[in-house]
């Protein structure tokens, strides 16, 4: 079965992947922090049964989150199927997860759900969509705490109302490059927004997401969203084709697929670098290769999903090698 982040969407060139999460919780049992690991579990599989007992039976694999060693945990994180908090948590936990990957449910994590959906490019409607059909399914088998004043009720106060979170992952090296990130983030932290690196700050990766939830629509969280997203399309595209006019600038392309195509061993921070800059080679024409190719790259080779694959523990240096050899047969 073909995974989300090998398929190419809407304004791929800039926008690498849309996301929707909605938290919900059950009305008949206390927030996560609250419970003991029995009624963890009770939960957990209650909550898997609605699924099971349900049109998309058979479409996810529970994971038991206290059966994972460490390096796969963080694998998960680097992939964002689970948050980092999860990883962490010593107490009974659990995670639906899709076939293609592209929807994962966290079961008692700060929340008694957090529903997550992926989709490549830019969007947001699609994934909310399949969002939705998951979640009416949920409401419909189980009973979710729910205020006709408050909206849907969670354990952390900001994700109150439609306990929606929906972002964009951008790839923004020409806005990064001319130096105006900080007062892009300014800009959409004005309107409710925000705007983080991701992968450790390594390559011009960020994550453009919601702030608000209570008070406003999905629809109009998503609207809105979309608003800013195309605004910052434009304005990337804008400077991109300024960039490409300086020559030394394109030798750094081209010496960054050099690189990657030759090199022996890259470590994640170099490799994130490189790959961003090949990935703007691509957008430009430059490169023929597909973006499903780079994507399937960025989604597959952080350190611990690297090691979690193998079936030797490794040292770090020795994945440093096994990356570059997988670079290079993909390149």
């Amino acid at each position: 079965m073909s995974k989300w982040y090998m398929s190419q969407g809407k304004n791929s060139d800039v926008v690498i992947s849309s996301k929707i999460r909605l938290a919900r919780n059950l009305a008949n049992a206390p927030f996560p922090c609250k419970m003991s690991n029995e009624i963890r579990k009770s939960v957990c599989k209650k909550i898997f049964a609605a699924v099971k007992n349900s049109p998309l039976a058979g479409e996810f694999d529970m994971l038991d989150m206290t059966s994972l060693d460490d390096l796969k945990k963080v694998s998960l994180v680097e992939q964002g199927v689970i948050s980092p908090e999860f990883a962490r948590q010593d107490k009974y936990g659990a995670t639906m997860l899709s076939k293609d990957e592209s929807t994962s449910v966290m079961l008692c994590e700060e929340d008694h759900i957090r529903l997550t959906v992926m989709q490549s490019g830019q969007d947001l409607s699609e994934a909310y969509k399949k969002a939705d059909a998951l979640d009416d399914i949920l409401i419909k088998n189980l009973k979710i705490a729910f205020s006709d004043r408050l909206g849907f009720l969670t354990s952390n106060p900001m994700n109150l109302g439609t306990g929606l979170k929906a972002s964009l992952v951008l790839h923004l090296p020409a806005i990064e490059r001319k130096g105006m990130m900080p007062s892009l983030s300014a800009m959409v932290g004005k309107l409710g927004f925000s705007v983080k690196l991701l992968f450790g700050s390594n390559g011009a990766f960020y994550e453009l997401s919601n702030r608000i939830s209570l008070g406003i629509t999905e629809k109009s969280a998503l609207d809105n969203l979309d608003s800013i997203c195309n605004q910052i399309v434009k304005q990337e595209r804008a400077f991109r084709q300024e960039l490409v006019e300086y020559d030394d600038f394109t030798d750094e392309l081209y010496r960054a697929m050099g690189t990657l195509k030759m090199a022996r061993k890259l470590s994640t921070s170099e490799f994130y670098n490189l790959i961003s800059l090949v990935r703007l080679g691509v957008c430009m024409g430059l490169f023929d290769v597909d973006y499903e190719k780079i994507g399937n790259m960025i989604h597959s080779l952080g350190t611990a999903t690297v090691m979690s694959g193998s079936q030797e523990h490794m040292t770090v240096a020795e994945c440093d090698k096994l990356r570059a050899q997988y670079v290079r047969e993909n390149l």
